[in-house]
């Protein structure tokens, strides 16, 4: 089993510096063309998706059609397109919406330059979530592809594309690498539509390429 980890394309938000979270924010133009350029190299590469999954935010569900290009079609008609929660971002609960950083992109918000800088000291705003909650959740999702894929035969493996969020996607590379909190955002905050691929072998997950740009 292969995996392609994407983040959703840019939004409005994403281009002011607000939080978003759990608000359903859709793709702007630019995102919607960064998705078009990635899925067309995708494409190019020859890679051919057998499944997708999104996370039930808009920005993720386009994502993943415009990604996928021609796959989508065929995965709608199979009924293999579907939407999973356990993949949506972290909750910023109350500061969902609130911009964190000045207009040179430096944040400016204590809480939140441990959120990036010192995710160890992050303390999630009221109603939020925390990185633990955040990885067990996308853990658990990972598992269950795990255990599915043990019980295929070889000759099934299969492309999975998972549409999803800066944060979630640093969560599910957690669970592979088990690295210390202090190394979460290690690489950075992958950039819109990133793709890391991510391959089953021998029973583990091992990352192949992580945050790919197909678009440039």
């Amino acid at each position: 089993m292969r995996l392609y980890i994407i983040r959703h394309g840019q939004t409005e938000w994403n281009s002011s510096y607000r939080l978003q979270g759990r608000t359903d924010v859709p793709l702007n133009e630019n995102g919607r063309d960064l998705a078009r350029k990635t899925g067309e190299g995708l494409t190019r590469a020859g890679v051919c998706f057998d499944r997708i999954y999104t996370s039930p935010l808009s920005r993720a569900r386009e994502t993943a059609e415009l990604a996928a290009g021609s796959n989508i079609a065929k995965c709608k008609a199979q009924g293999t397109v579907k939407t999973e929660p356990r993949i949506q971002e972290i909750s910023f609960g109350i500061m969902e919406g609130e911009c964190v950083r000045d207009e040179n992109g430096v944040l400016n918000v204590d809480n939140f330059i441990n959120f990036f800088n010192d995710p160890d000291r992050y303390v999630p705003p009221a109603g939020g979530e925390s990185f633990q909650e955040l990885i067990a959740r996308t853990g658990d999702f990972l598992e269950e592809l795990r255990a599915e894929a043990l019980k295929m035969p070889c000759e099934k493996e299969q492309n999975i594309l998972i549409s999803t969020h800066g944060a979630a996607s640093r969560a599910l590379l957690a669970n592979i690498t088990h690295c210390a909190l202090r190394d979460y955002w290690s690489g950075g905050v992958p950039k819109n539509c990133a793709v890391t691929i991510v391959d089953l072998a021998d029973g583990v997950w091992e990352i192949t390429e992580q945050d790919r740009i197909f678009y440039e």
